[in-house]
């Protein structure tokens, strides 16, 4: 038989299954870093859209006041009174102001309002009552605090916004903000004719109203 003529052996060609094997193995990579992206690029979008840990500061709401004397614009300290804010908010929102008027004053001392209509009649919050809160913010020239029956007693709507600093109310009344704007027709509210109560405060003798609180911010 000549070497032609022999039967040839089956010779394997490594190089070849070698390629195979590689191929495999580098879609199976493919695969698992595409799937890997996908699972991250979810996570991303997800704290995007609903952020966990944002500690970015939120600032404090801004109420204008229109009143028959004027307008003026009040910081309210939500960061600091959360509750008092919160509660003052939602009788804004629900119009609750819109109409009473001042009904008690007293220059250098303070203006006080929410609770009464132009007719006399008493106007009382749906909500009632909010337990007493307190903080760091002070009785300041200006600073707007809720009135109650006695100190460290909780307020429901009726509030005061001070004409000067009345320190001795610090830590007896709970102070939520702060008038940043327009303090000049505060002080001209409380410079108004009233009688005297017995303690320097009276109805004025002119009504001055409330037209409507809104929140600006």
């Amino acid at each position: 038989m000549s070497p032609i003529d022999k039967p040839r052996k089956r010779v394997d060609n490594p190089p070849q299954r070698l390629q195979k094997s590689s191929r495999k193995w580098m879609y199976l990579a493919l695969a698992i870093i595409v799937i890997v992206v996908a699972i991250v690029a979810v996570v991303v979008s997800q704290n995007l859209l609903n952020p966990k840990n944002d500690n970015t500061p939120k600032e404090n709401p801004i109420a204008l006041f229109d009143t028959s004397f004027g307008t003026f614009k009040v910081e309210l300290y939500q960061d600091k009174m959360p509750q008092t804010v919160n509660n003052f908010v939602k009788l804004v929102n629900d119009g609750f102001y819109n109409g009473l008027i001042f009904h008690r004053i007293g220059q250098g001392f303070m203006i006080q309002g929410g609770g009464y209509y132009t007719n006399g009649t008493r106007k009382t919050s749906p909500y009632g009552n909010i337990p007493f809160e307190t903080s760091d913010v002070l009785h300041v020239d200006g600073a707007i605090s809720m009135a109650s029956t006695g100190a460290k007693v909780g307020g429901a709507a009726e509030f005061f916004i001070c004409d000067g600093a009345q320190t001795f109310l610090d830590g007896n009344y709970a102070a939520f903000g702060v008038v940043i704007e327009g303090l000049d027709v505060v002080q001209t509210i409380a410079a108004q004719p009233h009688p005297d109560g017995g303690d320097g405060t009276g109805k004025p003798t002119t009504d001055i109203i409330i037209n409507n609180i809104i929140i600006l911010s």
